[in-house]
Formats: structure tokens, C-alpha cells, sequence
């Protein structure tokens, strides 16, 4: 973990995703404080290039609608997070205190990322189905096992929270799930070809997962994986999953 072990800041990353063609990007939370929530909009005040944040707060607490109506007020406040892939209780989304708090971004108008593991899919599907107004984007496929070239038991759940309307999905976060530094670019097909028959085109977006993708993968290595599947595509599709379905799924706005 040495490589993450110092400070990574936007101006590090513009420097990286520009020389890409990437103008933009959405800064999604780490920390489960509301601290960190504040800190990633002063960078965004701070750097046109990050054109959202999704922070967070505690879904679960009795004032959380308090907490969404002060960090609302910053137009760049696009949705929330919770880090539910640490969670023990594999049925942690589906307690009776988050989704109380889930229930009340729709009065913001507020997305949710949702982070789990293939064991945790199960308790998504239940909870989108609940919540059929809410918008969800599922990060980093739900990190399927992609180092053990598994799929079954992952493409089952995954493909069924695909059916429903409400969910989008991250092409991100899988060279961290694959064998770290010697995996190959069909390691990963598969499970891209699953995304996209599942979603389509209209529903996934590209996701770098930096710095924390530097574990594994340079950026431009993360966004060659994406490629492999986007460069089949029709111009308008691969420009959907690079760039608008974001911007339409988390309302992003011109600086």
C-alpha cells in the first residue's frame, strides 16, 4: 500500500486526465466524516475541473436531513456514498435507519453510489427495487473476483440489479480486483461484456478509481481497460459512457 501513502490533490489529477482528453470528473468520498464531505467541495470551489462530489453523511442519524439540507446548498453537491462494502451485516442497506436516510435524498435531489461486494449485491437488488425514484450507480461492478476468473455467482446478482431502471454502473475499480501488476487485458473482458449485455451503453460510465487504481494500474492503463470495451461501440455510445451519462446522471453543471 506504500504507493498510497502521500497526498494525491486535483491538480495531480488534471495533469494525469487531461493529457487524455478528460476534462472533468465527479470526487467521490473516502472518509465517512462529514469533515472530509466539506473538504472535497472546497476543492471543488478551488478547481473547475471537479464538476461534482459525492460526499457523505450519516444516513442513519436522526438530523441527517439537516446535514443534506447544508451541504445541498453547494451546487456541486451531486449525491452520497457510505462505504457498505466494510459493513459485517451483509443486509447492511436494507436496515430500517439508512433507508430512512436513503428515502430523503430524493427531496434534494441527490444521487447514491452504491459500494459492495458480490455477497452484498443481493441487499441491493432488494433495496432498488424499494426505492424505484431514487437514482443508484453501482461502483466498480461490485468488484466482482476477477484475480480467481469468477463470474457465476457475481453475474447472476449483478445482472438482475441491472433490470431494474434506477441503476447505472461504473466501469471502475477493477484492475484492484485482479491479479495486481501481472494481470492481462483479457483478464477483464468477461466481466466488461457482462457489464455492458446487462446495462447497455446507456447506463454504464467510465470510473478511474484514482489514485487508488494506482495500486494495480497507471490511470492511462485503467482507461485502456475501459477502452478495450468502449472502442467496439458507435462514437455516440463511447461518448455516453465517457462523458454524458455522468453528466446526466449526476446533474452536472458548467463551472
Amino acid at each position: 500500500m506504500e504507493r498510497l501513502a502521500r497526498d494525491y490533490l486535483p491538480p495531480e489529477l488534471v495533469q494525469t486526465s487531461q493529457l487524455h482528453n478528460i476534462s472533468g470528473s465527479v470526487a467521490v468520498q473516502a472518509r465517512q466524516t462529514k469533515e472530509e464531505t466539506q473538504w472535497l467541495l472546497q476543492c471543488a470551489d478551488s478547481h473547475s475541473s471537479i464538476r461534482g462530489v459525492v460526499g457523505w453523511v450519516d444516513l442513519r442519524s436522526p438530523s441527517v436531513g439537516d446535514d443534506l439540507s447544508h451541504f445541498s446548498q453547494h451546487k456541486k453537491f451531486v449525491g452520497v456514498r457510505h462505504v457498505v462494502q466494510d459493513e459485517p451485516d451483509p443486509h447492511f442497506l436494507l436496515g430500517a435507519e439508512f433507508l430512512r436516510g436513503l428515502r430523503q435524498l430524493t427531496d434534494f435531489d441527490l444521487t447514491y453510489d452504491l459500494l459492495v461486494f458480490p455477497h452484498q449485491l443481493p441487499a441491493a437488488v432488494e433495496l432498488v427495487r424499494l426505492l424505484p425514484d431514487q437514482s443508484f450507480v453501482l461502483d466498480h461492478m461490485a468488484k466482482p473476483q476477477i484475480r480467481k476468473h469468477e463470474t457465476e455467482d457475481w453475474e447472476q446478482n449483478f445482472s438482475e440489479l441491472a433490470r431494474h431502471e434506477n441503476v447505472m454502473c461504473k466501469l471502475s475499480g477493477l484492475v484492484t480486483e485482479a491479479d495486481w501488476k501481472v494481470w492481462q487485458q483479457e483478464d477483464f473482458t468477461p466481466y466488461l461484456e457482462i457489464a455492458l449485455d446487462a446495462f447497455g451503453p446507456d447506463r454504464l460510465m467510465f470510473g478511474s478509481d484514482w489514485p487508488v487504481c494506482l495500486l494495480s494500474a497507471e490511470y492511462a492503463e485503467v482507461l485502456g481497460i475501459a477502452h478495450s470495451l468502449i472502442d467496439q461501440l458507435s462514437l455516440d455510445e463511447a461518448a455516453a459512457i465517457t462523458g454524458s451519462n455522468a453528466e446526466n446522471f449526476y446533474g452536472l453543471v458548467p463551472d
